[in-house]
């Protein structure tokens, strides 16, 4: 069955907890507003007709200017770590959770970017810029088409009003889709007010809805730790093996259901360094991409400490109980890492020594130099035989291709070692190692050509994106080695 938006049926389960976990407001209307895209698989999601968006009203509630009567538009309240430091009250300042559909046996909660000013703005204009909607747009449905676990984005749509950053820009709404936006900031906010209260009610919401097999457990709050420390250590493990920045891993942008969350100077490598930092405003490289994975763990001992008065009244067993917990953490991600690099590099088998290959070419790729993205999937192209040549692809990605070639005949040993067949192998690699990737002068070229009214380039990244490890012929520009000038690219937590 497909739907409308008016036969959606909306089970708001956040609006139902009380006014200590969120303030009513309704949207910010926006004036003369366009569609601009629409993703296809997001509105799968919910079962939703295509011809939908082709509905004045539907732009309407799209933009914030309408909503629906079972809608109960509010702006939910969380603090957060914030570069280190605790802020103890942040909130949604510029988007609003206009409720919760249920559709097709799943739950999905509408969360409207640039929905205007909320109690949470701190005097900022509660509006988003098309510069910014059109990252997060794109980013959501690219991480979602690679698998990674990520908010959704069913919507971008645009409006000449003019909102202020560093210069006048154009306004945008985008609507992003997810189970729930509980973050860790939620708990932490009534952990600092010693609002124990709130705390559990907040946890028995989370078990209840997003966690229900929990419920029956002997220690619910620490298995609702355990499950949010594996589902975390997944996220980033995803993310490294992808060559994924996201910029600012602030607790408030850490999600509960180990999502990634709130897309904003974030970054793709181009080529491989591990010091990448796609933040400018980053000044120290706190969340440089090598640091992502002692970041989450940072991130999550602030959750652990959030729940300490729920997971023992006596706090030194409390203590011991989330410290265990989180010792989990850190082989929970070595070992999801090591065999996403084990797909990456098509071995069927695991031996002894996978860990140095791979180690190995990830320095070799440091030094050379390498495009991260362009190197997996040219090396998912080669045949053993080739391996032994002088002057393949993978090589000519290389400054020095010698020192490529000794790799490549480690790797080509190891294969052997397993009677590796080069088809299955290479159909595998190709499943594992997309062509297709959000590059910063992709997302930036989209974004000239929107400010000049063109959208055509949104439209075909997004296409390419849903389905980055496909061919896509037409489409082979978009999986060009970057130009000179993408180096120049800057992104600060205004993006």
């Amino acid at each position: 069955m497909h739907h409308s938006l008016h036969t959606l049926t909306f089970d708001n389960r956040f609006a139902r907890l009380t006014d200590d976990f969120h303030t009513r407001v309704q949207p910010t209307s926006l004036p003369d507003p366009y569609l601009i895209s629409y993703s296809p698989a997001a509105a799968d999601l919910l079962a939703l007709n295509p011809a939908v968006f082709d509905r004045p009203d539907t732009l309407q509630i799209l933009a914030g200017n309408q909503t629906l009567p079972a809608m109960q538009p509010l702006a939910m309240l969380y603090a957060g770590h914030q570069f280190g430091h605790y802020v103890p009250q942040l909130g949604d300042g510029r988007a609003l959770l206009l409720g919760e559909v249920c559709t097709a046996g799943q739950h999905w909660a509408w969360h409207l970017k640039g929905a205007g000013i909320t109690p949470y703005s701190r005097h900022a204009d509660g509006r988003a810029v098309l510069r910014s909607s059109i990252r997060e747009y794109l980013a959501s449905e690219a991480l979602a088409g690679l698998g990674i676990p990520t908010t959704r984005a069913l919507s971008l749509v645009g409006s000449p009003q003019l909102v202020y950053r560093e210069q006048p820009e154009t306004a945008a709404t985008v609507l992003r889709l997810a189970p729930s936006f509980v973050r860790f900031g939620n708990f932490e906010i009534f952990y600092y007010r010693q609002q124990s209260q709130q705390l559990k009610t907040l946890a028995d919401y989370v078990i209840r809805h997003d966690y229900p097999a929990l419920a029956g457990q002997p220690q619910p709050y620490l298995a609702l730790l355990q499950a949010v420390i594996t589902r975390t250590a997944d996220l980033i493990a995803a993310w490294q093996l992808v060559g994924f920045a996201h910029g600012v891993l602030n607790t408030d942008n850490m999600s509960i259901l180990g999502l990634t969350l709130d897309y904003g100077p974030y970054g793709f490598l181009d080529r491989y360094d591990p010091d990448f930092i796609c933040n400018h405003t980053d000044q120290t490289g706190r969340y440089a991409f090598s640091a992502q994975p002692g970041i989450g763990l940072w991130n999550l001992h602030c959750l652990a400490q959030a729940l300490l008065p729920l997971l023992d009244p006596e706090p030194d067993a409390a203590a011991e109980q989330a410290r265990a917990a989180l010792q989990t953490y850190e082989p929970r991600l070595q070992h999801r890492y090591a065999a996403g690099m084990q797909h990456k590099l098509g071995l069927a088998t695991h031996q002894a020594d996978d860990a140095t290959l791979s180690a190995n070419l990830l320095t070799l790729l440091h030094t050379q130099q390498v495009d991260y993205t362009c190197f997996f999937r040219q090396l998912s192209y080669l045949t053993q035989a080739q391996m032994q040549q002088a002057d393949t692809p993978v090589q000519q990605l290389c400054r020095e291709p010698a020192a490529c070639t000794v790799w490549l005949t480690r790797y080509r040993q190891r294969l052997q070692a397993e009677h590796s067949d080069d088809t299955s192998r290479q159909a595998r690699m190709q499943q594992h190692n997309p062509k297709y990737i959000l590059r910063n002068y992709l997302a930036q070229q989209a974004i000239s050509q929107a400010e000049q009214g063109d959208f055509s380039l949104i439209n075909r990244l997004l296409a390419v994106l849903t389905s980055p490890c496909a061919e896509h012929p037409t489409e082979d520009t978009l999986a060009s080695l970057p130009p000179a000038w993408a180096g120049e690219i800057t992104v600060s937590c205004s993006s």
